[in-house]
């Protein structure tokens, strides 16, 4: 199963974009295909010292895939291509 991680932080309607991308994308994929887990900024610190001028942030198991814009088409190949 693939671990999609977005990072944001409340507030953020970059992040609230994000979301709705990870998410229509991943209702397209298989059932189980994908596992999403959200964090926060605000929540971590070390998060925060990493990420905080690049929200939202997508990490497609544990790597950085993309931050600020998704696109559904990019994100759709690299969830396909995904082991």
């Amino acid at each position: 199963m693939t671990t999609l991680t977005l990072i944001g932080k409340p507030d953020c309607h970059l992040c609230d974009v994000a979301r709705e991308v990870v998410e229509t994308v991943v209702a397209d994929l298989p059932d189980d295909a994908v596992e999403v887990e959200e964090l926060s900024i605000a929540d971590d610190p070390a998060l925060y010292a990493q990420w905080w001028e690049k929200i939202p942030v997508v990490l497609i198991d544990g790597e950085l895939h993309g931050h600020w814009r998704v696109s559904p088409d990019r994100l759709r190949a690299a969830l396909s291509a995904a082991p």
